[in-house]
């Protein structure tokens, strides 16, 4: 599905730059959890962005808010991290740890901090805010090269998954996968997010609810052990295409937005 660092990086960028509010973006996270906090890795971290260090009950996102304009941020970058690919990152730290662990991350472009959500109760998100240092290099990924690897990946992936006999005997697959789908489309964007980028989104959670029911459905007509590395080999790449696809989805809209404030200011 999408994610919640996907949420704050984009809502984000828009409040930043203009096109939301920030009672906006404090709503579009309510998508994830009814409560969202705040702590930090370190005094001086806790300091400049008046929250509370980890360990500590957690603060307000309205005051990370403040603090993130305060400290000239102009917007956010999705990362995306698995075993194997951890671009975005930057080299071996905690924030890299915890970002691999939690799957998910937001880089600020404007100052050195990252931002990693998990939950912490039932409800509860929190955001554990780290210093970076120097934001790490990443590739940028066209959103047009993305959209093509994800509809390529598909289509090969497609033909390996009905031979394997995936989801053959679990009825009502296909309204599971409309229900899914559903569900992880209803998390909100700004206006002005760019109608190309939203729909890489949308198929690529298309295509997410049929990867999470495939893993779901072992054995899945996988009757061997051969059967089942085939699927894994099927799977692997079309979940790297949606994650993929994701990233430069995000990446776009967060340069449609901080473009479009450059181009009021002119």
């Amino acid at each position: 599905m999408s994610t919640p660092s996907a949420t704050f990086a984009v809502w984000v960028s828009a409040w930043l730059n203009g096109s939301a509010a920030a009672d906006d973006v404090l709503d579009a996270l309510g998508h994830w959890a009814e409560l969202h906090d705040v702590v930090a890795v370190g005094q001086g971290t806790a300091e400049s962005l008046d929250v509370p260090t980890r360990g500590q009950a957690g603060g307000q996102v309205a005051a990370l808010l403040a603090a993130v304009r305060r400290a000239g941020v102009t917007g956010g970058r999705l990362v995306l991290p698995v075993p194997g690919d951890v671009r975005g990152l930057g080299g071996r730290s905690e924030f890299a740890g915890t970002a691999l662990h939690a799957g998910e991350a937001v880089v600020l472009h404007g100052a050195p901090l990252g931002l990693v959500p998990e939950t912490a109760a039932d409800g509860v998100l929190r955001w554990t805010a780290f210093d970076i240092g120097d934001a790490p290099a990443t590739e940028h990924l066209p959103l047009g090269e993305a959209e093509h690897e994800l509809t390529g990946a598909m289509r090969v992936a497609a033909g390996v998954l009905t031979g394997l006999g995936v989801a053959k005997h679990r009825a009502g697959v296909r309204d599971e996968i409309t229900a899914r789908v559903a569900h992880r489309s209803a998390a909100p964007w700004p206006e002005g997010t760019p109608p190309r980028a939203l729909r890489v989104l949308q198929r690529a959670n298309e295509v997410s609810a049929i990867l999470d029911l495939a893993g779901e459905d072992a054995p899945g007509g996988a009757l061997s052990s051969s059967s089942a590395r085939r699927r894994a080999e099927a799977l692997r790449p079309l979940s790297d295409a949606v994650r993929l696809a994701r990233l430069a989805a995000v990446d776009e809209a967060v340069r449609v937005f901080s473009d479009r404030q450059s181009s009021d200011s002119v």
